[in-house]
């Protein structure tokens, strides 16, 4: 039986000569704990729980209570709960909430209104300590749970997501890349999809909004900023008839084939050299090109056709991306552009002819000095300006 207090005083007196009137009196207190046993087990309030959740949606869902007449601060009074049937795919769980008992029922995986929109639970509840040999669980141990789901406008789903093509890049502007595919998840609603463009950083596509056909507005570059790895990244939506409208959003990757359209170009374009060098080794030209093998090295290099009776430079190769240039006399003092034409390994190959701008410098005690060079042409410039000038002044 369960007693208020579990804990007894007891004041024992004790006399002596039999108890006369005239003997001595002592007294003594005895504190007696009752030590509370599992002799009630704990009882569902009510036989049927109901519960309403959104499907795609987790976290606790119904309270479930119960009572039990032992020591709340024991083993026997404190509840465990467990689902006995009607859990299947692991969607729900159920704690117990140590403050008030209760069973906390949740939706640990979200639940699909489509697959099913009911679901029923049996739930069964026993002490952490066990019970007495003489008591068991009985039907009031154990309660039902009534779940209803409720429909939600879930987004359309794109099939496959990502989704991944290859193109060769500068493929003619209104090529179709492909046709993307989303279904709507809310089959018994029988809605419509439009498909837009949400994510298109270069601005190369556009989609048809009814049937999801992705088409090019412009030349795919894969030498574009926008392309990483050779991959182009877009995004699109696919928009639902719901009330209101849900979306989903699809990736689309685009490996780029490379061509051939990027000329090397050349670098340095500067270089000097004393008047009275002797080493006359000029300056070491390296070649690059945005294109990927075999459109890039090894290049091809060549000085184009030098003007005059007597040729003052040559260029040689040194490997598949870099060439010398080499004077073949000292030069006077001035500037000198070299024209060079460089080709690459493409299939057809594409030339690029750059000036190297040769300054012919005075040099004294490590110093080099390239300064008159520029002020003889700015002189010359001058002259024949003033020249010029003269003479329309004369004719007029």
């Amino acid at each position: 039986q369960t007693m208020e207090s579990p804990k007894y005083e007891l004041v024992i007196e004790a006399k002596d000569m039999g108890g006369m009137d005239v003997g001595l009196t002592g007294t003594a207190t005895a504190t007696i704990l009752i030590d509370d046993k599992n002799d009630h087990p704990p009882e569902f309030t009510k036989k049927e729980f109901q519960a309403t959740v959104k499907e795609g949606v987790t976290g606790v869902i119904v309270n479930l209570t119960v009572g039990d007449r032992d020591d709340p601060a024991t083993g026997a009074w404190r509840a465990v709960y467990s689902i006995i049937n009607g859990n299947p795919g692991q969607s729900f769980e159920i704690h117990t909430n140590p403050q008030t008992n209760e069973g906390m029922l949740s939706v640990v995986k979200p639940l699909d209104y489509e697959i099913s929109a009911f679901h029923t639970l049996l739930i069964k509840v026993e002490n952490e300590d066990p019970l007495i040999p003489d008591i068991a669980y009985g039907p009031s141990s154990t309660a039902t749970v009534q779940i209803t789901v409720e429909d939600v406008n879930e987004g359309p789903v794109f099939h496959p997501n990502p989704m991944a093509v290859t193109k060769q890049e500068n493929i003619p502007i209104g090529s179709v890349v492909l046709t993307v595919n989303a279904t709507d998840p809310d089959t018994l609603q029988h809605q419509t999809i439009r498909y837009s463009v949400h994510k298109d950083p270069a601005g190369w596509l556009e989609i048809n909004p009814t049937n999801g056909t992705v088409g090019t507005t412009a030349v795919l570059d894969r030498e574009s900023p926008f392309v990483q790895n050779n991959v182009y990244t877009a995004l699109f939506l696919a928009i639902d008839s719901g009330n209101p409208p849900a979306t989903g959003t699809g990736t689309l990757h685009i490996t780029l084939e490379d061509v051939n359209d990027n000329v090397p170009s050349l670098y340095p374009t500067l270089a000097k050299v004393c008047d009275d060098a002797k080493d006359l080794r000029v300056v070491v030209l390296g070649a690059s090109d945005k294109d990927l093998h075999p459109n890039t090295d090894p290049f091809k290099f060549e000085l184009s056709k030098q003007s005059g009776p007597e040729k003052l430079w040559r260029i040689n190769r040194l490997n598949n991306t870099h060439a010398q240039v080499i004077l073949l006399q000292n030069l006077k003092k001035a500037n000198y552009n070299i024209p060079i034409s460089v080709t690459d390994s493409g299939k057809p190959p594409l030339t690029n002819t750059t000036e190297l701008r040769l300054q012919v410098c005075t040099c004294k005690k490590s110093k080099m000095d390239c300064s008159a060079t520029d002020a003889l042409h700015i002189s010359l410039t001058l002259i024949l300006l003033s020249l010029l000038s003269l003479f329309c002044k004369s004719l007029a």
